[in-house]
């Protein structure tokens, strides 16, 4: 594509709307709005890119709402778990009792040792004696008070251990099971939406929601609650005990209270809304993936990557800018809170030195108070990351619950409106009016009257976009008129059941879609809501063979290595397109409708097979009303009544004949498509088209299917099975990464944020280090309290007090910038990582894109889900960490400096609490490892079935593709509910065992403070270190799913950006154009090839063909012969496994490949288009930068493929939303929109696969002029099953087998009398 300065595209249409909000039109002032000032096209900076914002979101859900879908069960449970979760949050400050208790033991020892001490500086020797006696006894009881607090202690932590247990398994059991309704809910709610619904969200945004968002969701309904519960228990029960103690002091802390609820509900309000603008981008990034990696082979025969990954990159700029403008609110909001509460502690000191002087308190109640808030406060410190999880999850799940609760106007899920026992299959439309909702403005039909007879095949005809799909839409009722109605039987369809609507018509499309599936499945498909569906397999395998064997498929099926069990791959794409049609049209009749209707059924389909199936067709449509619409008028001819139709009017109606004596539209249609024949066949031009169905049956016997032959000895199957063993060892197990090493690789991704880290690292490890240094003042403090003269006491108060206030200062403006910085880092490294991966799938080759496992739907959700996922510990969670360990290390080091017998102590039981958190880690992410793959299959699943909606529901499909989804995710759920036994268990143990090791310390320390080895105020500060360092050591393996999350995605991401593709398509090195003139001259020399997931099946055996610059070359055969295959080859999406595809002389591998494919262009069967407007459609063809592109170019390029008028005649011209994969516009309009953008590249090869099969005749013929004159001086390759466009071809190939047949002109051809004089008989118009 263009240069790295090349401006990127204008800017995709933003979200989805739901048809209740109102729809404002809005012009895209982007790249493509060009504006004509003074004659002179205005030249536009890359800085001017449209960054629309997003459509405003629907307001958060509350908390409780995000448990609005749990059963009384669940919420029963998740009752017991969060009274579990505040038991286990008590314990914590019920061991502040614990230390008043100590510090009044330490106050009558410390007593009896200053009397003793006295004693001896008076050197009475009775006076020493009793003061001996009576220390001896304090230091007993002293001894033996402690040891009782210590068993306490144990206690308490057993208590803990099984509160602990409870609230985390109940919860993340409940978590669990509530995120698969919700996932299944939002996917039952977007399958009954209306396809108005559709024109605003993609398939893409349909999977990043189901995975990204439920999984927000999931956090925010999980063990992130019950943990809440227990720090806000820890929070609340402290203060309780701090009243308790000394209600003034306490009374005097609650002041920060107003403070912090303040702050924290503007912070609240602050972030959440920029959370859910965030969300917002991200899921239309998402659609913006899903339609390029769907579409990847258009993507790449453009070079467009850089354009599409330019409209992706916008989005994540948006995302970062909004993150950015969170973090501010999230840092200056936690900043202010943490100074609060540690300047309340300032503020104990200070007060709490009055009361003791007044006698209002004790010593020891004073300290009780200081330790209950400090451990309440310090949760409150630990709810913020599992808050911020909330706050995400009621984000996310406001758009979600608005889907779930959205009940559409037509609607598949009702269960309302009438079912008739009988159908005779009688449509009538009567004055109807319609318009397309995205395109209000643009009538469609106008007061349309058609009467359709029961057991009559109907036709419908005329140019593209006059109608004729949409008439189909609406007997599906797919839309509603606007004005007029729509019968069955004469009864308006808006009165009749939907579900039982659609299962009396059989429906078979343009574009053929099939599930990811066997064909047996796909046939069944058909069955669903008929008295068929729950039949036994047989039964249902006798329908399913017949009907196959009706649509000529079973030919073909036969002969595959599965036969019916073969799995047609997503989209149905190990198929050819005549192949998929075949097993469509099997699906439709399987049922025996009683209404069929034929969107082009027999487009897709070769000559040979078309005959066959046309008169399969006539066979299945007779004895019940049949709608078929074709632009191949040999389909039709044999029909009842033919209506034509243009610009939303029938012009004339009447059988073949009536028409064709009338002379006017339908006869002007025929001539258009009359076969030149050579004038030896002219007298014969009534040849019957093949004189019985038995001859059609022989004529597709030998057609070459997809699994052939399984040649397992050739030459070629030996080379594919070296290549994919290759393959196999060159992939890299991304469990073998370590977590080091991950977090080194995805550092240097985004080096521009080291110093963004540096610095939150910094910020974490200073408000770390502010526990440690509580301790030294409170070692100090402690003792001041005992000092017995109370100015002395007053002047220790104040100091002590002072240096709380300034650590306070440093604490709130070091948590201030760690929480800014790491969301900051965090969001740019997520942006940048979602960038990469899906840059990184775009540079992949089709082959990569082929297997399973990276379907649309997988590759769509892993480029927004896994960064999420890392973002999950590169975020506010690393901070915490970081900041966690400076406090276990500070602590320590404090704790031997001041008191090192019992610190070492201390110290030797923290590896317990770590290795306990380390196995807990392990269980998780074992647990996250199995449950990924089938996450992805379930994304998969639901991608599909959004990708394909129309399909669904036709074949009212919405049940079983729910069924599907939902069986899909059983498999993950029981493993998550397996593994939370195990790893609630040890996460317990590592949370209670923090108060075993402080037991053991307290028990240890009080005996060398009795036995005068250690001083009491060392042995407090000692103490405190420790303890706030063995409690943090438990608190990092709180975060182990998210490191589990982060672990795996990383993984994921690291192998995508490290596979390297056999062909690169952002390779830089090979030889270049550059100087070198291009004659176009191709040659494929002995090519055998077999497609790398098929390696069994020999697509091309030994083919040789050559073209002459400047000619037009056709190929012509049966479906599945080799002939697409050809032209992937020559755009060199595959390499062959042996002979060569030569350019001008010189092996296509050796140019550069973006280079080579700026001379190709490519018009594929299925038109490929992407939201956007026409103008940037069209632009995505251009090989030079798009600012140099003229309005005049594009527009030539538009009228030589025959849309310019129609554009024009557009109120908005170029600058008309297509919307999602062009869905706005009709086959025809799209096809020769995809023209127009071929044309643009003014190449050297054209190369044309099916380019026409969706236009109309009139159409047609003026396209097929305006290829025969893009053709000249450039070499033309056309695939083509309409004959009649390829007649005039310098050279057209006969492809059988994998080689060429026969080669020659038309005329040459039909004098041999071979395989395409068979062709050519079986296209006769007869006159």
């Amino acid at each position: 594509m263009a240069d790295k300065g090349t401006p990127v595209l204008s800017e995709k249409p933003s979200s989805i709307k739901d048809s209740n909000t109102a729809r404002t039109s809005r012009k895209f002032e982007g790249f493509f709005q060009r504006k004509k000032d003074k004659g002179e096209q205005e030249k536009v900076n890359a800085t001017d890119i449209d960054t629309k914002s997003a459509e405003q979101p629907p307001p958060p859900v509350g908390f409780t709402q995000l448990f609005r879908y749990a059963t009384p069960l669940e919420l029963s449970l998740n009752a017991i778990g969060v009274v579990g979760a505040i038991g286990a949050g008590a314990a914590q400050p019920l061991m502040t009792l614990v230390f008043g208790r100590l510090i009044q033991d330490y106050v009558t020892f410390a007593t009896a040792l200053e009397v003793y001490q006295s004693a001896e500086t008076s050197g009475n020797a009775t006076a020493i004696s009793s003061a001996k006696q009576n220390l001896d006894s304090a230091a007993s009881e002293f001894r033996s008070g402690t040891a009782l607090d210590a068993s306490y202690l144990t206690y308490i932590g057993v208590g803990m251990a099984v509160c602990t247990w409870t609230y985390m398994y109940v919860w993340r059991y409940t978590g669990e099971v509530n995120a698969k309704r919700i996932r299944e809910k939002y996917l039952q709610a977007i399958l009954r939406q209306d396809m108005a619904y559709f024109d605003h969200i993609g398939a893409g945004e349909v999977a990043t929601r189901i995975q990204t968002d439920t999984h927000l969701v999931q956090q925010g309904i999980s063990d992130k609650v019950a943990l809440m519960a227990n720090f806000f228990s820890a929070f609340l029960v402290g203060f309780i005990l701090a009243y308790t103690q000394s209600w003034r002091l306490a009374l005097a802390m609650s002041s920060i209270f107003p403070c912090i609820g303040i702050v924290g509900g503007i912070m609240n309000k602050f972030v959440t809304k920029y959370v859910q603008e965030a969300l917002q981008y991200v899921a239309e990034s998402g659609t913006i993936a899903e339609e390029v990696i769907s579409t990847i082979r258009t993507a790449q025969a453009f070079g467009s990557q850089n354009v599409l990954g330019g409209l992706f990159n916008n989005k994540m700029d948006s995302t970062r800018t909004v993150n950015a403008k969170a973090a501010i609110g999230n840092g200056c909001g936690l900043g202010f809170i943490f100074f609060i509460i540690f300047a309340a502690y300032a503020l104990a000191f200070d007060f709490g030195t009055t009361l003791i002087n007044e006698g209002h308190a004790t010593a020891g109640q004073v300290v009780n108070v200081f330790m209950a808030i400090l451990i309440g406060s310090f949760s409150l410190a630990m709810l913020a990351p599992e808050a911020r999880a909330v706050i995400n999850a009621c984000g996310a799940a406001a758009k979600l619950f608005a889907t779930i609760e959205r009940v559409p106007d037509i609607d598949s899920a009702s269960h309302d409106g009438l079912k008739p026992k009988k159908v005779v299959g009688e449509i009538t439309l009567e004055d109807v009016r319609f318009t397309y909702p995205g395109r209000p403005d643009v009538p469609v039909l106008k007061g349309v009257n058609i009467t359709f007879e029961a057991g009559k095949t109907a036709a419908l005809v005329g140019a593209s976009g006059s109608g004729k799909s949409t008439i189909i839409s609406l007997v599906e009722r797919f839309y509603d008129p606007l004005g007029g109605t729509v019968k069955v039987d004469g009864v308006d369809i808006r009165n009749l059941n939907i579900k039982w609507l659609r299962s009396q018509i059989g429906l078979v499309s343009q574009e053929p879609v099939l599930f990811s599936t066997t064909i047996r499945a796909n046939v069944a498909h058909g069955l669903i809501g008929t008295p068929y569906e729950h039949a036994s397999e047989d039964e249902k395998f006798k329908l399913i063979k017949e009907a196959c064997i009706k649509s000529n498929a079973d030919g073909f099926i036969s002969k595959l290595p599965q036969g019916y069990d073969t799995t047609v791959g997503e989209r149905g794409f190990l198929l050819s397109g005549g192949q998929k049609q075949r097993v469509a049209i099997a699906r439709a009749i399987v049922s025996d409708p009683r209404i069929l209707l034929l969107d082009e059924a027999t487009s897709a389909l070769d000559t040979q097979s078309e005959g066959v199936v046309q008169n399969a067709l006539d066979k299945a449509s007779a004895g019940r009303m049949t709608i078929a619409i074709a632009h191949r008028l040999s389909t039709i001819k044999g029909a009842d009544q033919i209506f034509v139709m243009e610009d939303g009017v029938v012009l004339e109606q009447g059988t073949h004949e009536e028409l064709i004596a009338r002379k006017g539209a339908y006869a002007r249609l025929v001539q258009a498509q009359k076969l030149r024949e050579t004038k030896e066949a002219q007298g014969d031009t009534d040849i019957a088209v093949v004189s019985s169905a038995e001859d059609k049956g022989k004529a597709v016997e030998d057609e070459a299917p997809l699994g052939r032959r399984d040649t397992h000895h050739s030459v070629t199957s030996g080379l594919a099975r070296q290549k994919n063993e290759e393959r196999e060892k060159a992939e890299v197990d991304e469990n073998s990464y370590g977590l080091l090493y991950l977090f080194r690789r995805i550092g240097s991704l985004n080096s521009d944020g080291y110093h963004l880290y540096i610095i939150g690292a910094l910020a974490a490890m200073t408000t770390g280090m502010g526990f440690p240094v509580f301790a030294i003042i409170y070692g100090k403090a402690i003792s001041g309290f005992s000092q017995t003269d109370p100015s002395a006491r007053r002047h220790a108060g104040d100091m002590n007090a002072l240096w709380f206030f300034i650590v306070a200062i440093i604490s709130g403006i070091a948590t201030g910038i760690q929480n800014y910085v790491f969301t900051v880092a965090a969001s740019n490294l997520t942006t940048k990582l979602r960038t990469l991966t899906f840059r990184a799938i775009l540079r992949q080759d089709i082959q990569f894109f082929d297997r399973t496992e990276n379907n649309t739907g997988a590759l769509t959700s892993s480029v927004n889900d896994n960064p999420q996922k890392v973002e999950g510990l590169a975020g506010v969670t690393l901070g915490t960490i970081i900041q966690s360990i400076t406090t276990l290390v500070g602590g320590s080091v404090i704790g031997l400096a001041y008191a090192w017998q019992p610190a070492l102590v201390g110290m030797a039981c923290v590896p317990l609490v770590f290795s306990a958190g380390f196995v807990h880690l392990r269980v998780v992410v074992l647990k996250d490892q199995q449950n990924k793959a089938a996450h992805d299959d379930s994304a998969k699943l639901a991608c599909e079935a959004a990708g394909a909606i129309r399909t669904v529901a036709s074949l009212t499909r919405e049940d079983d593709c729910l069924k599907l989804y939902s069986s899909s995710l059983e498999e993950p759920l029981r493993n998550s509910n397996r593994s939370a036994i195990w790893s609630s268990l040890i996460y317990a143990f590592s949370q209670s065992s923090t108060f075993w090791v402080i037991a053991l310390v307290f028990w240890y320390g009080s005996r060398l403070a009795s036995n005068l080895e250690i001083s009491i105020t060392n042995f407090f500060t000692a103490l405190v270190g420790v303890t706030l360092g063995a409690m943090q050591a438990g608190g990092v393996f709180s975060f182990a799913p998210d490191m589990s999350s982060a672990r795996g995605a990383g993984a994921a991401i690291i192998k995508l950006l490290d596979s390297a593709p056999e062909i690169d398509a952002e390779a830089t090195e090979g030889m270049t154009f550059e100087g070198r003139s291009v004659e176009g001259q191709i040659r494929l020399a002995d090519i055998h090839f077999r497609y790398p997931t098929r390696p069994t099946a020999a697509v091309l055996r030994g083919l040789n063909l050559t073209v002459a610059p400047g000619t037009y070359v056709a190929l012509v055969g049966a479906s599945g012969c080799g002939k697409s295959t050809v032209i992937q080859l020559i755009e060199r999406f595959y390499d062959p496994l042996a002979g060569q595809v030569l350019l001008d002389g010189q092996p296509i591998n050796e140019f550069n490949i973006q280079d080579y494919r700026k001379q190709i262009a490519l018009v594929s069967q299925e038109p490929t288009l992407y939201a956007g407007t026409i103008r940037f459609n069209v632009l995505l063809g251009a090989i030079k930068p798009i600012s140099e592109v003229t309005q005049e170019e594009i527009e030539d390029v538009c009228r030589d493929a025959n849309i310019l008028d129609f554009i024009q005649s557009l109120p908005d011209g170029f600058d008309t939303e297509v919307g999602g994969k062009g869905s706005q516009l009709s086959g025809g309009q799209k096809q020769r929109i995809a023209i127009a953008r071929a044309l643009l590249r003014n190449p050297k090869v054209l190369l044309l696969d099916e380019a026409t099969s969706a236009l109309d005749s009139a159409s047609e013929k003026v396209v097929q002029e305006a290829l025969d004159r893009a053709a000249k001086g450039r070499t033309t390759i056309a695939i083509a099953h309409r004959l009649s466009t390829i007649q005039n071809a310098d050279c057209i190939y006969f492809i059988k087998e994998g080689r060429v047949s026969e080669a020659g002109t038309h005329d040459e051809l039909l004098a041999l009398r071979g395989d395409y004089y068979e062709y050519v008989q079986l296209q006769v118009l007869k006159k």
